[in-house]
């Protein structure tokens, strides 16, 4: 089939899995930058803790003559060491203010419990932590995928693509081979790497410093309301596009008005209006919404010019001086990393509490899949927030438009997020061991 057709799309009928051990956040973030044909699934900061020591004892994040500074893996050890110093007291002082209720199982009560303190101390986690991915992807992504990683500017990145490669050689060698090949995949990648080194010198550093998280809507269609009217007509009408002229309410009332839960997506008439935002948050929260694909998106290298977020509740516990000072030394060590090995390398010793500005260029309907899926009451509080915030914009411009995505939580949201989520775990494993019961 290969010899008979030249086309790339043949590569599409082949995929791998391919589980990705021990590489840095950063790196990750790379591998889950592909949109399309690659689908990756990481390791949870809410679920899992992140202060098991390796086998040679030491805290699980990125080593390398890369990040070889004196000052890098002191300021990495003072990060893991107040995380894991602070998640028993924080973990006890939060099941203690959210006391068993009747009828929660122990099990689902000590996870919830236990999610809210992995939850906020995340932050303290540097970019440098190491994690684990699966991913499942055909042929064509991969080979891409090996292509960009291998024009990467950091230098885990670049020996990830050379492992990705020489795994999925073993399984799917005809589609993988021109990857890095002399003819198409190093030149591709030489220019990739090219232009970036290029356009960094013409782009603007004006050195601000943050103001807090934001969220901004730089661009949206005064018209967009008649372009949605006039793709959902379209397909049932003989007229040209210009002519798609209908009365907007009735059309969509009848596309939107009957969806009775957050998965009845809306039609894709919702993709001809377009918002462009930039986004100001914490990386944690960014790692969260970087897993939306049906958009374009872009970020900037993460530094701590933008300041940090602290999460609400530490001070009154006691536990905020511990939190600032391991970060406060995470950024002094940034700055000396950056000045000595660069920006792009001095990334991995930050902490996922600083913030980050990226742009999300979106349409109506992933803004409707992404708002209401994030601002579900058992949503992280940070994210909840920007995704609130996304939504709250586009309604001041296009209320009618809106007015349809009724699973946009706009509230507080819950104090134990995970509660109410852990019960509903427990209703499945017992629903599911009374019919083992009965059919046993």
């Amino acid at each position: 089939m290969l010899v008979g057709y030249g086309d790339d799309s043949v590569a599409e009928l082949a995929g791998a899995h391919v589980a990705v051990e021990r590489v840095s956040t950063l790196a990750a973030k790379a591998l889950e930058d592909s949109r399309i044909g690659i689908s990756p699934l990481e390791k949870s900061t809410r679920y899992v803790r992140f202060d098991r020591p390796g086998p040679d004892g030491r805290y699980l994040y990125h080593r390398g003559p890369e990040v070889a500074h004196p000052a890098y893996e002191p300021a990495c050890d003072a990060l893991f060491q107040a995380y894991s110093r602070l998640i028993d007291p924080l973990t006890q002082s939060i099941r203690e203010r959210f006391p068993i209720e009747d009828g929660e199982s122990d099990r689902a009560w000590k996870a919830a419990t236990r999610a809210k303190a992995l939850d906020m101390l995340r932050g303290l986690l540097p970019a440098g932590t190491l994690t684990n991915l699966g991913l499942f992807g055909n042929g064509r992504a991969f080979e891409y995928l090996i292509t960009k990683l291998a024009a990467n500017e950091l230098p885990e990145s670049r020996r990830l693509a050379a492992d990705l490669h020489r795994e999925l050689n073993l399984v799917i060698p005809s589609f993988v081979k021109r990857a890095v090949d002399e003819r198409y995949g190093a030149p591709a990648a030489d220019r990739i790497a090219r232009a970036r080194s290029e356009t960094a010198p013409m782009a603007q550093r004006l050195g601000h410093k943050g103001a807090g998280p934001s969220v901004t809507l730089l661009e949206h269609d005064p018209d967009a309301e008649r372009k949605v009217v006039a793709a959902a007509l379209f397909p049932h009408s003989d007229a040209g596009w210009k002519d798609q002229d209908g009365d907007p309410a009735p059309v969509l009332e009848t596309i939107l008005g009957d969806r009775t839960s957050r998965r009845q997506r809306p039609p894709r008439a919702l993709e001809h209006a377009q918002y462009n935002f930039e986004i100001v948050a914490n990386f944690a929260a960014y790692r969260d919404l970087h897993r939306h694909r049906m958009l374009t998106q872009d970020r900037q290298l993460l530094g701590t010019a933008l300041g940090y977020d602290v999460p609400a509740g530490l001070a009154e516990l006691g536990m905020e001086g511990e939190f600032r000072s391991a970060i406060d030394a995470a950024a002094s060590a940034h700055r000396q990393l950056e000045a000595d090995s660069g920006p792009a390398l001095a990334q991995y010793v930050v902490p996922l509490a600083f913030r980050l500005r990226w742009y999300f260029r979106v349409n109506l309907r992933e803004i409707y899949h992404l708002c209401e899926l994030r601002t579900t009451p058992q949503g992280h509080p940070d994210y909840r927030w920007v995704a609130q915030e996304m939504f709250r914009l586009v309604a001041e411009v296009h209320p009618r438009l809106t007015r349809y995505a009724k699973f946009v939580d706009m509230g507080q949201g819950d104090e134990l997020e995970r509660r109410r989520s852990e019960r509903r775990i427990d209703e499945k494993l017992n629903a599911l061991d009374s019919n083992q019961r009965v059919q046993s």
